[in-house]
């Protein structure tokens, strides 16, 4: 974290320590994620006897509410006028609504039904959408210096890193005190959510001021604003490759645990190499913040993407016997891992002020829930085109396969990532918007908002 740099801040901008306050709530937010999608529908059917249709359904409404109320609240968060700000009470609202859902998901009690699981993924859902989408615009508007967005990015992604790195332990830990106890399991994860949720809350909702809403001379209807998303080519540019990454990532996660188990035959590295992957992924976020700053987000980018197709080619290399070759380019993609969604995040915040120069309106919160909006797309389209592809090649994840059928596994596993990175890398290169125009449009958004008398 000591390349995440922050010298020479312009006055009344935060400082490092500010933007680790402002970042704090997105530590709990990342904890949950991964559990909740990959443990909390497992050990209530199995503990706690919970039928598998009825989680799934409640899941898959969860996560439909979850991406619809992204867009809603990003174009209603640009409009709001109060006197705790335009973010804060947004990121408060969800904050609190994400804490309730996760301790009803996290601490079922004896006997629990499928009530109790609907209204905690209801809250949990709900609340993680609402402060996701806030705090991201907010994080995106508490600067206006093209490097100094990319050192914030960069502190964002090292702490959810770090979360989700935390998260992974706690199943071993359970392991080692009580094997298989699933409800034990559920109650450290809800323990690191809540120890970090509260606390992280009030951080974050006291570290720095949320800017005002700018000067504008129109505000246009929901419906018009959200046409306007479709109507900006660079910020498709940026969705569309956040889509390819997401996915390419998705993939390599859905697949991962069949190859380390059926493809390399070591069950015994079936969780702990995702813990191997992530414990490097620490050190991604400065790593890329420096080249960020040296390159510029889009050629940082193009550069990360470029590195992540080529780790993934190497693993058509892979064979049974050549484990350390696994471990190796597992490091690799921990060193590369989120460094391309890491400057994309980064460029919103720029075509927000593009938009605003170009349009006279606030956009922030609104591309910022577009881009919430992409990643989840990528994760369907990785575990919606991965796993029937995998089962047109004759590839059983229950069932024996002979080896045609893993090494379909293999190819799947290695060349949809490839082709997903590489695809984004294309789609980056040659992206107008470096620091040079990002000065400029800064320069005309300070004087427009000289000329400008501020809405009431």
């Amino acid at each position: 974290m000591a390349a995440v740099s922050f010298a020479h801040a312009a006055p009344g901008e935060p400082g490092r320590w500010q933007v680790l306050r402002l970042a704090a709530l997105s530590v709990p937010i990342y904890a949950a994620a991964q559990p909740v999608m990959a443990f909390v529908p497992a050990i209530l059917s199995r503990h706690y006897g919970i039928g598998l249709a009825s989680l799934g359904l409640v899941f898959l409404i969860g996560q439909a509410v979850n991406a619809l109320l992204d867009p809603l609240v990003g174009a209603l968060s640009d409009r709001t006028a109060s006197r705790f700000g335009r973010r804060r009470p947004w990121v408060a609202g969800g904050g609190v609504l994400f804490l309730f859902g996760s301790a009803l998901l996290f601490f079922p009690p004896a006997g629990v039904g499928i009530g109790w699981v609907a209204a905690g993924a209801f809250l949990y859902f709900c609340g993680s959408s609402i402060a996701t989408t806030a705090l991201l615009a907010w994080s995106g508007e508490i600067s206006g210096d093209y490097r100094r967005r990319t050192a914030i990015a960069s502190l964002f992604t090292f702490l959810s890193a770090a979360a989700l790195v935390l998260a992974l332990l706690l199943p071993a830990i359970a392991d080692r005190v009580r094997p298989g106890d699933g409800p034990l399991r559920l109650t450290l994860f809800g323990a690191l959510v809540l120890a970090t949720g509260l606390p992280g809350l009030w951080l974050t909702l006291t570290a720095v001021p949320d800017p005002a809403a700018p000067a504008v001379r129109t505000r246009p209807g929901l419906r018009a604003a959200l046409r306007a998303v479709f109507a900006d080519r660079q910020l498709l540019r940026v969705l569309a490759a956040d889509t390819l990454v997401t996915s390419g990532q998705g993939v390599r996660t859905a697949l991962l645990l069949f190859v380390v188990t059926l493809y390399l035959g070591r069950p015994e590295w079936a969780g702990a190499l995702f813990l191997f992957q992530y414990s490097f992924g620490l050190l991604a976020a400065p790593i890329w913040q420096r080249i960020g700053r040296t390159l510029g987000k889009a050629r940082a980018a193009v550069l990360a993407e470029l590195a992540q197709a080529a780790i993934n080619l190497g693993l058509l290399a892979l064979t049974p016997d050549r484990f350390g070759l696994m471990l190796a380019l597992a490091a690799a993609q921990g060193l590369t891992q989120g460094a391309g969604n890491l400057m994309l995040r980064a460029m919103v915040a720029d075509l927000a002020d593009a938009a605003r120069a170009d349009s006279g309106e606030e956009r922030g919160g609104l591309f910022y829930s577009a881009f919430s909006i992409s990643a989840k797309l990528g994760g369907a389209l990785a575990l919606g085109l991965a796993l029937p592809l995998l089962g047109a090649l004759g590839f059983d994840p229950h069932g024996a396969n002979g080896p045609a059928a893993l090494h379909a596994l293999l190819l799947v596993f290695a060349l949809g990532p490839a082709l997903g990175h590489a695809a984004a890398a294309a789609l980056l290169t040659g992206f107008p918007l470096d620091e040079a125009a990002h000065s400029e449009i800064r320069a005309r958004l300070t004087a427009r908002d000289a000329a400008l008398v501020p809405a009431e």
